[in-house]
């Protein structure tokens, strides 16, 4: 726990002048305040104000009181790119009570229950995210300064990678500053795609750091032309944005991994303890969808069928169906080895700090009911058809919001671990979606203009 005087000295020694207060939206987008360094006692004491009612699913109208975000001193933050500014993730209040209403204070509330039965939830992310350009008529384009990232399979290549090397070094240079452990980066599976892949943390830590990792890519980006966007699918011929989730629960005492065992007979050097945690996160994965791929775009990336091949390298690595494996990408959760498990579905368009607090819940609620996920499935997914799929027993993830929506509503677990939020949650939603699906496209007006 970091001491108000080792923080202030550190800002010192760091030539920090300006401090942002940072919060989320429901949406899981970074919200600020900016203050003097000097400061500081009144952000860790009162909080920045803010308008409640000014930002998405904070639960106040135009005549609620203000909701002040006071920092969390843990979470000191420099900011590369404005090396006179750190960021403090920030929890919110009003009247001076605790605001279920923050989605990091809702998930630090999950978080506490985890805890409270001994164990500490770790997770380590892996962000994809796209580099693109607007063109002039709105559209938008895969960010390629040199005309060379054009490959069907642009996957690890280094002609496609070079152009952005400058980018991606300078995020590492700056994350590893922080010290996040940055320990590889990647050209992904699309034209313009990357990935940056940082050592795990605590779940809050881990939420804390994809929020600020965001916020380095937007402005990072920009000193190289680029816009960063976060955006699941922004592209419908080419690989969607994963939010890839690595988790094990370790204890709360000695920091030991549950999840790993010598004895399996399963052989994939798991404990019981973690294949109840996955068969709770199986169980509950229909409503889960709805958290981790909030957006409408997201089930542009979830899709069955040939939806799994749609993608011009081939495969939208993207699994649809609720399976966990052994080593095997086409799974919904893959073991990647013993001990260590990762959830594919996950989206780069989910709010974190809600998509850790669904997710622990329903692994524990999977613990807490001994839930059993069967035996591991071995097999390509992509090559079974959807009826096999079905006479087998296996279920598909929701293929629309609204029908993820719908399982959310129905699912007390999942509803529990979003608190107060899951409400308004629900209701945006379904909002977004009404206001989609009255949308005219130039898909229809091409195909039925002159249809009749």
């Amino acid at each position: 726990m970091a001491d108000r005087e080792q923080v202030r000295q550190q800002m010192s020694q760091d030539g920090i002048e300006f401090i942002l207060a940072q919060f989320v939206d429901i949406h899981g987008s970074a919200k600020v305040k900016m203050t003097p360094a000097s400061s500081l006692d009144d952000m860790i004491d009162d909080g920045a104000g803010f308008a409640g009612a000014a930002v998405w699913g904070a639960g106040q109208g135009p005549h609620s009181h203000d909701m002040l975000a006071r920092i969390d001193l843990d979470s000191y933050t420099p900011l590369p790119w404005m090396p006179n500014t750190a960021r403090f993730a920030a929890d919110l209040f009003v009247d001076g009570q605790s605001y279920p209403f923050c989605p990091r204070t809702n998930l630090k509330r999950v978080l506490q229950s985890v805890r409270d039965k001994g164990y500490v939830f770790n997770v380590g992310m892996e962000p994809e995210h796209f580099l693109v350009t607007r063109n002039e008529d709105g559209s938008i384009s895969p960010w390629d300064p040199d005309n060379v990232d054009g490959l069907a399979k642009p996957c690890y290549d280094f002609r496609s990678m070079a152009p952005a090397m400058g980018y991606l070094q300078d995020l590492t240079s700056s994350l590893n500053q922080l010290g996040w452990g940055v320990y590889q980066t990647d050209h992904e599976d699309a034209n313009g795609q990357y990935e940056v892949n940082f050592d795990y943390q605590d779940a809050l830590t881990t939420a804390d750091r994809i929020t600020f990792f965001k916020m380095a890519t937007s402005q990072i980006a920009k000193r190289h032309g680029a816009i960063a966007t976060h955006m699941a699918k922004p592209f419908r011929d080419r690989t969607g944005s994963g939010l890839h989730v690595h988790f094990h629960l370790a204890d709360a005492d000695s920091g030991k991994c549950m999840f790993d065992a010598e004895s399996d007979d399963r052989g994939l050097g798991c404990s019981q303890l973690g294949y109840h945690f996955v068969g709770g996160v199986l169980h509950h994965a229909r409503a889960l969808c709805a958290v981790t791929s909030p957006t409408v775009n997201c089930y542009k990336r979830l899709q069955l069928g040939e939806g799994l091949y749609s993608s011009r390298s081939g495969y939208t690595w993207t699994p649809a169906f609720i399976t966990y494996g052994d080593n095997n990408r086409t799974q919904m959760i893959r073991t990647a080895g013993p001990g260590h498990f990762e959830d594919r579905t996950v989206s780069a368009g989910c709010n974190p700090y809600l998509a850790l607090a669904a997710y622990v819940a329903a692994g524990m609620d999977g613990i807490e009911k001994q839930i059993d996920p069967g035996d591991p499935n071995l097999g390509n997914m992509y090559e079974r058809s959807l009826a096999e799929v079905r006479e087998q027993g296996i279920e598909i993830l929701p293929q629309s919001l609204p029908e993820a929506i719908d399982e959310l509503r129905r699912d007390e677990v999942v509803k529990g671990a979003l608190g107060v939020i899951a409400d308004d949650f629900i209701a945006l939603k379904m909002s977004e979606w009404s206001s989609y699906d009255r949308q005219v496209t130039a898909w229809e007006v091409d195909q039925y203009l002159t249809f009749f």
